[in-house]
């Protein structure tokens, strides 16, 4: 995944900012061709991965599939082909736990015999 420049996005009645691109090759035809599947997905206010608010299907062949021989050609003509600008790579936020622990206080118990004289 790589995060992109935000673009709006209008989906079901709302306006939504793509900030992550998802790309995988879906069907390769060796000499000939490539498809590649493509998802724009939201980010959370914490950076996580949010809600696919596109996505669809681009054919790669001639020019672009004989120049393909890394990844990074992939992912720059994905980027090229829906106007989108390639911001770095997607890498989601460390969760840190924080444990907390409270100290229970000591007890002392005092117990207290009291003789009374003339008692049986």
């Amino acid at each position: 995944m790589k995060t992109i420049e935000p673009v709006s996005i209008w989906d079901n009645g709302q306006v939504i900012e793509a900030k992550i691109l998802n790309a995988y090759a879906i069907n390769v035809t060796l000499g000939t061709s490539a498809t590649f599947y493509y998802q724009l997905l939201s980010e959370t206010a914490e950076g996580y991965v949010g809600q696919q608010v596109a996505q669809g299907n681009l054919s790669m062949t001639g020019e672009a599939y004989t120049q393909w021989e890394v990844d990074s050609y992939a992912w720059d003509w994905v980027a090229a082909q829906l106007n989108l600008t390639i911001t770095g790579d997607y890498i989601p936020p460390t969760t840190t736990t924080t444990t907390t622990t409270t100290a229970v206080p000591e007890t002392t118990t005092t117990t207290t015999t009291e003789v009374v004289e003339g008692a049986e």
